[in-house]
C-alpha cells in the first residue's frame, strides 16, 4: 500500500512530508519537512538512539536545546545529539518550514504516522497523548523518546512491559496495519 508523503498533527499545528524515508535510505537517515503554524511546535524530550538535524528553510525557527534557546534563519543549522534535552516551536505569526534529519534511520517514520493518526482518529488528549496506555507504549517504542522530567528506568520500566503486551496481544501490528 502506498502512503501520503504529508501528514498533519492539528494539535501542534504542523504538517510533515517524508522527503527520504528509512528504506529509500538503506536506513542511513531519514529526512523530513516541516510546516509549521503560528503557536505550534512540540514538548521537551530527548532521543536514546538517534540524533536530530534541524535546518531552517523558512521564518525562524527557535529550539530549545540542553537550556539554551536557538533561533535559526533561512539556511542555519543546528544538530539535536543523542539524549539531549530539546523541543522546536513557533512563537511567530507566520508559518515556518525547516527540515530535519535523522541519523541514523530508525522507527521514526511509522511512529510519527502512528501518532498522528491516533490525534487525527481524536484516540487522543487534548496534548495528543494516546488515551489507550499500550497505544502510548507503542508510540514510546517505536520513537525511542522520553520525557526529561521522569528518570528514564522508570519510563523504561513503564513502557517497556507495557509494549510487550501490546505486542502480544496484537495492538503494535493493528497500529501498524492502520497508520503506517
Amino acid at each position: 500500500m502506498t502512503r501520503e508523503r504529508t501528514i498533519g498533527n492539528p494539535l501542534i499545528g504542523d504538517r510533515v512530508t517524508f522527503l527520504v524515508t528509512a528504506a529509500e535510505s538503506d536506513r542511513q537517515y531519514e529526512l523530513v519537512e516541516v510546516e509549521l503554524n503560528p503557536g505550534g511546535g512540540n514538548g521537551l524530550h530527548y532521543h536514546t538512539s538517534f540524533e536530530e538535524e534541524f535546518e531552517a528553510l523558512e521564518g525562524l525557527l527557535y529550539i530549545d536545546c540542553d537550556g539554551r534557546t536557538h533561533v535559526l534563519k533561512p539556511g542555519e543549522k543546528l544538530v539535536a545529539p543523542r539524549r539531549s534535552v530539546h523541543r522546536f516551536y513557533n512563537p511567530g505569526h507566520e508559518k515556518i518550514r525547516f527540515k530535519v534529519r535523522i541519523v541514523p534511520a530508525r522507527s521514526f517514520e511509522p511512529m510519527l504516522r502512528i501518532a498522528y493518526g491516533l490525534t487525527n482518529d481524536g484516540r487522543t488528549n487534548g496534548k495528543g497523548v494516546p488515551r489507550n496506555l499500550l497505544e502510548m507504549a507503542v508510540i514510546f517504542h517505536l520513537g525511542e523518546s522520553y520525557l526529561p522530567n521522569l528518570p528514564f528506568v522508570v519510563q523504561k520500566g513503564l513502557f517497556a512491559p507495557l509494549h510487550a503486551l501490546a505486542v502480544w496481544i496484537g495492538v503494535k501490528k493493528r497500529l501498524l496495519r492502520r497508520y503506517a
